[in-house]
C-alpha cells in the first residue's frame, strides 16, 4: 500500500499528472472491491488502479484501498469516458443528471459517511418496505442521553452518550447489539448548554487508523483505541484553544485528514485548529478566523484551484483555510440566525449552504482567483438541523414549513415538496442508492422515498421502537440515521435500534 503523510494515494499523485484528484475522506477499513479497473489520463497515458464509485456532475469519484478521490471526467481517456457513460446509462440517469450515488465501501467512519456526503455505502436497499416496516434485528438500551449519531467500521458501531453525569464513548457489535466497551472521557453536569432541550453529546465520533476521536458538548476532545477504548490523549476546545461554543454546546464532529485532527473551536483566538492525530499537539491555528460562536456545522475537506483546504460554515460567514497552514483562502458572507447547523455540500468549485430560522440557502462558486461568488440565494431550503444530500443534480432535505424538498442544484428552484404522506414534516435525511430514508423528528416515523426530480414517491413507513421515556419533553428524535451493510441504525436517546433493510 502506498502511503505518505497519512494518505493512500500520494505516490500515484506525484508520479502522474492526475493532480486534480481531490482526497475527500480519511482511510476506510475493510472497504469492498467492486468495479475495479485501470484508469488512464488522456494527456499523459499514466494509469491508476481504482474502483468506480459514482459520477458527480463532471467529476468521477474513484476509490483506491478504501480512500475516495475525484477526477474530472474530461481528463480521462475516451475508453474511461465511455465506461462512465455506460454506468450512467445503467443507472437510468436522464436529462444530463449524474448517475445514482454508489459508495462501494462497507463502512461509515465519520459524520455523514466516508466523504461527508451522507450517501450510504453499498448498492442500495430494498425498494419497498413491508406494511409493518423492515425486520428489527436488535435493541441496545444503554447508550445514555444525547443526540450523537454513529460511526460504523468493521462490524463495530461507535457513538457517545451521557450516563448519569459520565460522558462516555461507546462501542457496540453491529451483529447482535452487544456492548464491546465503553469509556468515560469526562463529566457532563448539563450546565451552560442544556437550554431545555436535553443534555448529552451532540457530536459523532470519528474512526481513523484504529483510533476513535470524540468531542463532548463542553469541549472535551479525546482520542481512544477503537479496540478497547483506552484513552491515548485529550484536549479541551475552550481551555486549550479559547473556543466558544454555541448555546447548545459543541456539536461538530472531528475531521481526520492525513495526520491531522481538524476542529473549529470558534472564539476570538483561532476559529479553526489542526492537531497531530497521534499526540494531540498543535500543528497550526487559523488565527485570522475569529467567528465568535463555534456554531454546529462540521468541516468539509476538499481541493480547489490546486489547493487542499478545509471549508467551514459559521454564523456570519462561510470560510475556507489552507490545509497546510491554516491561512484563509476565501470567505463568503452568511446571514445566520440563532443557530447554524447543517454541514455544507462541496461539489468541485461550488459550495452549497443552508440553515434554518428563516435564513434559507445559497450556492457559492470559487473562481480561479479564489474569489467567492454567489450563483443564487433563496429561501426554498431552510434546513434546521436534519441535513441535506446531493444526488445527481438535485438536493434533498427537509425545509422548515415546506416539508421534504427536492431542489435543483444549478438554479436553486424547488422541483417538488411534500409535507403530507403521513408525517414528512421535519427531520433528518440520508441518501441510499437512488432512494432517501427520512426520519421525522416528532414521532420517529421513518419513510422510504425515491430520490428523483420526477416527483414524490413513497415506498413505506414505520415508527422507531422503542422510544425513550427519559428524553427531555422539549427534545425530539434528532439523531441522524445511518445505513451500513444493509442495516439501518436509529437512535432515540438511550435506545439504539438496528433494522434489516438489505435489498
Amino acid at each position: 500500500m502506498l502511503r505518505a503523510n497519512g494518505h493512500i494515494w500520494p505516490t500515484m499523485m506525484t508520479r502522474t499528472p492526475l493532480l486534480a484528484l481531490t482526497i475527500l475522506s480519511t482511510l476506510l477499513i475493510g472497504s469492498a472491491v467492486s468495479e475495479a479497473r485501470t484508469w488512464t489520463q488522456a494527456s499523459s497515458g499514466k494509469t491508476i488502479e481504482a474502483d468506480f464509485v459514482r459520477l458527480e456532475g463532471d467529476l468521477v469519484v474513484l476509490s483506491r484501498n478504501g480512500q475516495l478521490a475525484k477526477v474530472p471526467l474530461k481528463q480521462l481517456s475516451q475508453e474511461d469516458q465511455d465506461f462512465v457513460a455506460e454506468m450512467k446509462k445503467g443507472d437510468g440517469a436522464e436529462d444530463g443528471a449524474s448517475s445514482k450515488p454508489v459508495n462501494n465501501g462497507t463502512d461509515w467512519p465519520q459524520w455523514r459517511g466516508a466523504d461527508r456526503s451522507d450517501i450510504a455505502p453499498g448498492d442500495g436497499i430494498m425498494d419497498k418496505w413491508p406494511a409493518d416496516g423492515p425486520k428489527q434485528l436488535w435493541v441496545y438500551s444503554d447508550a445514555g442521553m444525547g443526540y450523537s449519531s454513529f460511526s460504523v467500521v468493521g462490524g463495530k458501531l461507535f457513538t457517545m452518550g451521557t450516563r448519569e453525569q459520565d460522558l462516555c464513548v461507546i462501542c457496540v457489535n453491529t451483529e447482535d447489539g452487544k456492548e464491546v466497551w465503553s469509556t468515560k472521557i469526562g463529566e457532563d453536569d448539563e450546565k451552560g448548554y442544556n437550554a431545555g432541550w436535553g443534555n448529552g453529546p451532540r457530536s459523532t465520533p470519528t474512526f481513523s487508523d484504529g483510533m476513535i476521536y470524540a468531542l463532548g458538548p463542553k469541549g472535551t476532545l479525546a482520542c481512544l483505541s477503537a479496540e478497547d477504548g483506552k484513552e491515548k490523549w485529550s484536549k479541551n476546545l475552550e481551555s486549550d484553544f479559547g473556543g466558544k461554543p454555541g448555546g447548545w454546546g459543541f456539536a461538530e464532529s472531528p475531521l481526520i485528514d492525513g495526520d491531522k485532527v481538524v476542529m473549529a473551536p470558534g472564539g476570538k483566538d483561532a476559529g479553526i485548529v489542526a492537531l497531530n492525530k497521534e499526540t494531540g499537539a498543535t500543528i497550526w491555528k487559523a488565527d485570522d478566523v475569529t467567528p465568535g460562536n463555534a456554531e454546529y456545522a462540521s468541516i468539509i475537506p476538499t481541493e480547489m484551484n490546486g489547493k487542499r483546504q478545509y471549508v467551514r460554515l459559521f454564523a456570519q460567514e462561510l470560510v475556507s483555510v489552507d490545509a497546510e497552514t491554516g491561512d484563509v483562502l476565501w470567505k463568503s458572507e452568511w446571514p445566520g440566525k440563532t443557530a447554524v447547523i447543517p454541514t455544507p455540500i462541496v461539489d468541485g468549485n461550488q459550495v452549497y449552504v443552508t440553515s434554518g430560522y428563516g435564513v434559507g440557502c445559497k450556492l457559492v462558486e470559487i473562481g480561479e482567483d479564489n474569489l467567492a461568488k454567489d450563483l443564487w440565494e433563496n429561501k426554498e431550503m431552510k434546513n434546521h438541523h436534519g441535513g441535506v444530500v446531493k444526488i445527481g443534480d438535485h438536493v434533498y432535505g427537509f425545509s422548515d414549513g415546506g416539508g421534504l424538498i427536492c431542489q435543483d442544484w444549478t438554479s436553486g428552484d424547488m422541483v417538488w415538496n411534500e409535507k403530507g404522506a403521513g408525517k414528512l414534516i421535519k427531520g433528518a435525511t440520508i441518501g441510499v442508492g437512488d432512494q432517501l430514508i427520512c426520519l421525522n423528528e416528532d414521532d420517529g416515523t421513518v419513510s422510504l422515498v425515491d430520490a428523483t426530480p420526477k416527483g414524490f414517491e413513497l415506498h413505506g413507513q414505520f415508527e422507531i421502537s422503542p422510544k425513550s421515556e427519559n428524553r427531555n419533553p422539549k427534545g425530539k428524535i434528532w439523531t441522524h440515521p445511518v445505513v451500513v451493510d444493509g442495516k439501518l441504525f436509529l437512535r432515540d436517546q438511550e435506545h439504539i435500534v438496528a433494522y434489516d433493510v438489505k435489498g
